[in-house]
């Protein structure tokens, strides 16, 4: 038990204000490629991020009264004032999960509006908010016509039930609003925040985390950036920067406590975004998303049987993606040009997923079950035993 324990009571909706605390790395872990200011989703211009974080209650399940340790997370490509769409994709690594929106996403090559992320049994909710959000709340700021205005919205999720009354239905659509409505640019809050609030990485203590890398072509700097929702892998597959931290830090793994072993052990998912201001279509956009797999690989996940590994891209770059009327020109990156941006992806993944395990903190959850934090210090002891640590 090398962490202190941390039990809070809170709703808290925050937009993209981090905290002061160390990123990986900070810590010296070494990362290939460079990043964007920030190292961050919001790196790319117009791009927000806001979360609603539920923490309430301790000790012993009682469903429909906690305890919660929940949210949503709200990723808004153009940001609150535009609804304007964009091109996108995406793909499923691992079909265990739910990413609503996608079918249409898939066939029309371009989506509207905002991305949740949230819990697996608040997918319903948080979907039908966003549509009330843009329809009622914000209709005439974002041109939308209420009289036929449809969405048709993404929201994704991951599994929260071993820290969350997952049944309790605690999400609210009011704590969409205040995802959405919180959301801003900037740097990003990352671990126990939002959808991320209850997730678990490796047995460790998972939740949100986001990166970014800056690329050039032809003479042009375009930027990809990945946030990620990790809850995901078993404490003996855990790598960073190639060493294998999760053998080096064996102890008290989050569902050693649980009658399932083995395979079984991996219990949650993964869900990434993918964002670009490269002019890219859809069709390049997911081979973008099928890099995703890539990057959670360099850090032992295997996409197991029990798994959604589900991931989106889009780009901010065509402001016409949605046209109506007329012919729309538009730009594309040559395809032997797109190894680049794929490199970017793998990479901004990975970092990504350390960035969650890094910023989470030690949580207690239902029936007094504790999910221990990375512990910085092994790590840093672990990455010098391999000679991955930097200076």
């Amino acid at each position: 038990m090398w962490t202190r324990l941390i039990l809070l009571s809170m709703l808290v909706a925050t937009g993209s204000m981090a905290a002061d605390k160390p990123r990986a790395r900070d810590l010296g872990v070494p990362f290939d490629g460079t990043t964007g200011p920030l190292n961050a989703i919001t790196d790319i211009a117009g791009i927000e991020v806001g979360h609603t974080t539920l923490i309430n209650g301790s000790g012993e399940l009682r469903r429909g009264h906690g305890p919660v340790r929940t949210g949503v997370t709200a990723v808004l490509p153009r940001g609150k004032s535009n609804m304007d769409a964009v091109f996108a994709a995406w793909f499923s690594q691992n079909g265990n999960g739910e990413m609503t929106g996608t079918t249409w996403v898939e066939d029309s090559g371009q989506m509207w509006g905002p991305v949740m992320i949230t819990n697996t049994h608040s997918v319903g909710v948080v979907r039908d908010a966003v549509i009330e959000w843009g329809v009622v709340k914000h209709a005439r700021s974002l041109r939308i016509d209420t009289d036929d205005w449809w969405g048709l919205p993404v929201v994704g999720e991951t599994w929260d039930g071993w820290l969350s009354d997952l049944n309790g239905f605690h999400v609210t659509k009011e704590h969409a609003f205040a995802a959405l409505d919180s959301a801003s640019a900037g740097a990003v809050d990352e671990g126990n925040v939002g959808g991320g609030t209850g997730m678990i990485c490796y047995e460790f203590k998972g939740g949100i985390g986001t990166a970014s890398r800056v690329i050039e072509l032809d003479g042009q700097s375009y930027t990809v950036g990945v946030l990620v929702q990790a809850n995901f892998g078993w404490r003996s597959q855990l790598t960073i920067a190639g060493a294998p931290i999760g053998r080096e830090i064996p102890e008290d793994p989050a569902y050693a406590a649980s009658s399932r072993q083995g395979i079984e052990r991996d219990m949650g998912s993964i869900i990434a975004i993918v964002a670009t201001d490269a002019p890219v279509l859809p069709h390049q956009l997911k081979r973008m998303a099928k890099r995703v797999s890539m990057g959670i690989a360099r850090t032992g996940g295997v996409a197991s049987d029990s798994s959604g590994d589900i991931f989106l891209a889009f780009s901010t770059s065509a402001d016409i993606a949605g046209q109506k009327n007329g012919v729309a020109t538009v730009g594309m990156l040559p395809n032997p040009w797109m190894t680049t941006l794929f490199e970017a992806t793998v990479q901004a993944t990975e970092e990504s997923i350390v960035n969650a395990l890094i910023a989470a903190e030690t949580m207690r959850g239902i029936n007094d079950r504790v999910v221990y934090a990375l512990p910085h210090d092994r790590l840093q002891e672990a990455l010098r035993k391999y000679n991955r640590l930097l200076p």
